[in-house]
């Protein structure tokens, strides 16, 4: 008799997060390498042996039931908790992780952080063959997103978190420094000729850009924005600095990120009332109990290895600072 536990496998979970991903039945089974019968059967078998529908049959499209959501979702964590497992057995046996997830949130400088990159594929831990084979997954954050990936273990290591915050138990953080923003528009902006320091009112008649906050569960943050104005939201500071530039609004940018710009002439400064105090960086990973009283007790090779390049004051400079010009970097 086929039971849920018989069905419920690692394959079934994954051939559900294909489905959801391509949209179709016929795509899933091109990506699986399976003829459509095949998986239109193994579905079925999920189907009976939980006695639910997870598709909804009236729709051309996969689309999934109330309970196949349900299942779909269960068994992606269920998926990263298998992932987790495997990759602490394999640190107990070799003492590198099998992959090691950074969320990296986007006023982090993206070249510093390839260079980090670069430097620890070159590595040739010893005793380890071929490197230290770690698979490296960068995700892109914003707000009170790049903390959140941290804290709900979709991240092993967050780079730009806001330091005025409890810290969970299992997770630790040190300051990486301090991030100074200007108010910026295009030299084209009303704004822009302004005489004398612009009040909150003056602002409030023009349209701000704003980055989305990536958290899809922790509450979004919202940054000098003022009640009722109107607002253009884009997804990464990089496309808001391009929505300034075209001068399509106004708005308040971290310094380092606009430099270039501001020296170019594609942006100009301009006081506000307003002004904002620099934001407080840093970033903070997980760690297990600690052994022996070791701050870094129960960590793997390659998150030591990130959290040692961290310590440079150099590298911490970088980070936020090195967006355009040369900055040297201190890696050891």
């Amino acid at each position: 008799m086929t039971t849920a536990r018989n069905v419920l496998t690692p394959d079934a979970l994954s051939m559900l997060e294909v489905i959801a991903r391509t949209g179709s039945f016929a795509a899933a089974a091109r990506e699986l390498g399976k003829v459509p019968s095949a998986l239109t059967y193994n579905v079925r078998q999920l189907e009976d042996a939980l006695d639910v529908l997870l598709f909804d049959r009236a729709s051309r499209q996969a689309k999934f039931t109330a309970a196949g959501e349900e299942l779909l979702n269960e068994g992606l964590r269920l998926l990263e908790q298998m992932e987790a497992v495997a990759s602490r057995v394999k640190r107990v046996a070799t003492g590198w992780e099998s992959q090691l997830t950074i969320a990296v949130d986007g006023v982090i400088s993206r070249l510093t952080v390839f260079e980090l990159c670069e430097a620890f594929y070159a590595l040739q831990p010893e005793g380890v063959t071929g490197g230290p084979g770690t698979r490296l997954r960068l995700r892109t954050e914003v707000l009170a997103g790049t903390w959140e990936a941290l804290v709900r273990g979709h991240a092993d290591l967050a780079i730009g978190v806001g330091t005025e915050r409890t810290l969970p138990p299992g997770i630790q953080m040190q300051a990486l420094g301090t991030l100074d923003f200007v108010f910026a528009v295009a030299p084209h902006h009303p704004l822009a000729s302004a005489e004398g320091v612009i009040s909150d009112a003056e602002l409030l008649r023009h349209r701000a850009v704003a980055v989305a906050d990536s958290a899809q569960h922790l509450a979004p943050l919202t940054v000098n924005l003022l009640p009722g104005q109107d607002v253009l939201t884009v997804a990464s500071m990089q496309a808001k600095i391009e929505a300034q530039i075209r001068c399509m609004g106004c708005g308040f940018l971290p310094e380092p990120l606009a430099r270039e710009h501001i020296a170019a002439g594609r942006l100009v400064t301009r006081p506000v009332e307003r002004a904002i105090p620099p934001a407080r960086m840093g970033y903070a990973w997980r760690v297990a109990p600690a052994v022996g009283g070791s701050r870094r007790g129960g960590l793997g090779e390659a998150l030591k290895w990130w959290l040692s390049q961290l310590e440079s004051p150099a590298t911490r400079l970088a980070l936020l600072e090195r967006h355009g010009g040369p900055l040297q970097l201190g890696l050891d």
